[in-house]
């Protein structure tokens, strides 16, 4: 699988990063066999977080087993008081049995109300700041979901010289001018300041709305594997590092399918958002 740059951590992170959400509520058995096919795959960097069922525990299992030690792993807090995102970010180094983080992000900071909770007196960027200089922290980042997201995270940039930014893209957000504007604008500052660039919900397709879930994602994904190869192609087609897989497993190997086989130049997707029946906007 190729790999790119991930910004300033100077890291080859594979063009797909394992989201862990998708074994949050697997069994071991089978995480197991998610994180296995994801090594024999090629992918070197993996996002946890404790707000992802028993992620921690399933990953931190496998581990203790086959331990990974050139395996790239991030983590995040929502957590937005000190005290909170200290006891969080020690209890996850201990689930997953490591002394310290490649990447540690801010999870979930969508607008500005929530970013400026984070950088309050006694907020949890103070946390961050001190496990940096504790050697328990490599790098920082942010990550976002939301039509906010891309302005908010600009603005984060603005107060910090975060290493990478976590944000959704896809053709239907594109497709929003407003979002594309504060996309662009984010993509410029990121490409100023050499920050690395984490794709959120590039195979999502719409809102579950009144239709019964039939995936473990909170909306409903892409599944015909022609869709999900232009979505991963229209996604590493931006100027990006890795897109984080989907938050189910029977989506996840198309997904690396569909990255393996992406070459330069075969991203003409542009007609996806057309194409697709129902395809919308997921934070509608």
């Amino acid at each position: 699988m190729e790999t790119r740059r991930l910004g300033k951590t100077e890291h080859q992170s594979s063009v797909v990063t394992f989201g862990t959400y998708a074994i949050g509520n697997a069994t071991q058995d089978d995480a197991d066999r998610a994180i296995e096919f994801a090594l024999e795959h090629g992918i070197n960097h993996f996002d946890v977080a404790p707000s992802y069922a028993e992620a921690e525990l399933r990953l931190g299992s496998y581990l203790a087993r086959h331990p990974q030690p050139d395996l790239f792993i991030s983590c995040k807090t929502e957590k937005r008081d000190a005290a909170g995102a200290r006891a969080e970010l020690h209890r996850t180094l201990e689930r997953l049995g490591r002394d310290r983080f490649d990447l540690y992000q801010l999870h979930a900071v969508g607008d500005l109300e929530d970013l400026d909770r984070c950088f309050a007196p006694g907020g949890s960027f103070d946390v961050f700041l001190a496990a940096r200089d504790e050697g328990l922290v490599g790098h920082i980042g942010i990550t976002g979901h939301g039509m906010e997201s891309p302005a908010t995270h600009a603005e984060a940039l603005a107060r910090f010289p975060f290493s990478t930014v976590m944000i959704s893209l896809n053709p239907s957000l594109h497709a929003i001018p407003a979002f594309r504007r504060d996309w662009e604008m984010l993509l410029a500052r990121c490409q100023a300041d050499d920050v690395g660039i984490h794709v959120l919900k590039a195979t999502a397709k719409a809102p579950w709305g009144e239709r019964t879930p039939t995936h473990t994602t909170w909306y409903e994904p892409l599944t015909d594997q022609a869709d999900i190869d232009h979505a991963v192609a229209w996604a590493l087609s931006r100027p990006v590092t890795t897109l984080c897989s989907s938050g189910d497993l029977t989506v996840f190997p198309k997904i690396v399918d569909a990255a393996e086989r992406y070459r330069p130049g075969s991203e003409a997707s542009g007609e996806l958002v057309a194409a697709v029946p129902g395809y919308a906007n997921i934070f509608v």
